[in-house]
């Protein structure tokens, strides 16, 4: 499974370079993120291959890793109603979303309260 990594950074310049850089230095790739302002702070959602690895470049440059979990990486079609018909498979399927942001090209990342059913059901 991929690992999802989430980083609190201050809202503020430069913290999002600051992982940047950690995550260079260390050669870390980042195979996908997304980010977003809530309550003073920013959230930053990554994909990674290496997910201790990264976790140390970050926690080493001062960088807050609130949680590491497993998310499901799924290829999609680059096309309209793709979304709305693979989240119904996964509602009709009893499976939460908590979690969906995209990576490079068409691939979803995927987080939810059953990732082996959500996987058998894609």
């Amino acid at each position: 499974m991929a690992k999802d990594l989430t980083v609190v950074l201050d809202n503020r310049p430069g913290t999002l370079a600051d992982l940047g850089e950690a995550l260079g230095e260390a050669g870390i790739n980042l195979d996908a993120m997304c980010g977003f302002p809530c309550e003073g702070k920013g959230v930053i959602h990554i994909l990674v291959e290496d997910a201790g690895g990264a976790r140390s470049a970050l926690e080493n440059a001062g960088l807050t890793v609130e949680s590491e979990r497993d998310v499901l990486l799924f290829e999609a079609e680059d096309r309209p109603g793709m979304l709305g018909e693979t989240m119904r498979k996964l509602a009709d399927a009893g499976v939460n979303v908590d979690l969906l942001y995209k990576a490079t090209q068409t691939k979803l990342v995927i987080g939810a309260d059953d990732l082996e059913k959500a996987q058998a059901t894609l």
